[in-house]
């Protein structure tokens, strides 16, 4: 793996200028949780993947995972939508609430909170759909959509808030595999969020792109953060810092601290995190 620059020596002056006038609302001031983590910890068959991690995530904010490769964040980020269900082996113990939910209660429809809880991956993963219907599957078989008028809309307003309906709006019915790979990405967007989620997971949604295809989707994640809870997992320090309002280190499958972004990179607690952020291992 390419070692990302973490020191602040080494992050872009205009990083660090954004960094230092970050406005971020401090922690005193009792921030309202979104979702709620206690004692999580995941075992894939025998082996131990997450230790305990307790974390609050505010609303409407982004939070930064970051850490080495196989440290966790993957793991925990999955455990917000119980996408570690679809794993024979998985084992989870410890509990996560969403707005005071608990998310493994049996009667709770995991369906539901996958609506609820939406996912952009890695890599665009586009539907072999058109691209009006990539973002109407998830209306269509949740039953959120009452007319094919009122489908419409809902897919012009998500491809509007993804920033993509003035580029596709002439070809909604071609392949959303034809287009580009940041288009592909903010695609998936648009439909993560057309079953109008209260929170977005991102597993290093900007790894594949281009640096003009990760700005415009950083831009996005800015806008979205006004009514959506955001996670995103990134192995870049300068997308932490430049999208993030609070970051969590994760070492080894332990969550080592949580705080805000500025204050992690600028005063980390655990020599741990300061030794990451400044390359000495990553």
């Amino acid at each position: 793996m390419v070692r990302e620059l973490g020191t602040m020596q080494q992050l872009d002056s205009g990083t660090v200028d954004m960094m230092t006038s970050i406005k971020t609302k401090a922690a005193d001031e009792n921030l309202e949780a979104k979702i709620e983590a206690r004692g999580i910890s995941v075992f894939y068959g025998e082996k131990q993947a997450l230790f305990d991690v307790n974390v609050d995530i505010p609303r409407n904010s982004v939070m930064a995972f970051i850490g080495p490769s196989g440290c966790g964040k993957s793991t925990f980020l999955r455990c917000i939508n119980r996408m570690n269900d679809t794993i024979p082996i998985a084992r989870i113990e410890g509990n996560i609430s969403i707005d005071g939910q608990d998310i493994n209660d049996r009667e709770l429809d995991v369906i539901e909170l996958r609506a609820r809880v939406g996912m952009v991956f890695q890599k665009p993963n586009p539907f072999p759909k058109s691209i009006f219907e990539n973002v109407a599957y998830g209306p269509r078989i949740h039953g959120l959509s009452t007319s094919k008028s009122n489908l419409d809309e809902i897919v012009e307003s998500s491809l509007q808030r993804a920033g993509l309906w003035e580029e596709v709006k002439d070809r909604l019915n071609e392949s959303g595999t034809s287009l580009s790979g940041g288009q592909q990405q903010r695609l998936c967007i648009a439909r993560a969020i057309a079953t109008s989620p209260d929170v977005i997971l991102m597993d290093e949604p900007c790894s594949a792109l281009d640096p003009i295809a990760t700005a415009r989707v950083e831009e996005l994640i800015d806008e979205l953060k006004q009514s959506l809870t955001i996670i995103i997992v990134t192995h870049s320090m300068q997308q932490a810092a430049r999208v993030s309002q609070r970051t969590a280190f994760f070492h080894l499958g332990t969550l080592v601290e949580e705080n805000e972004t500025r204050t992690i990179f600028t005063n980390p607690a655990d020599q741990r995190t300061q030794d990451y952020i400044t390359g000495r291992f990553g």
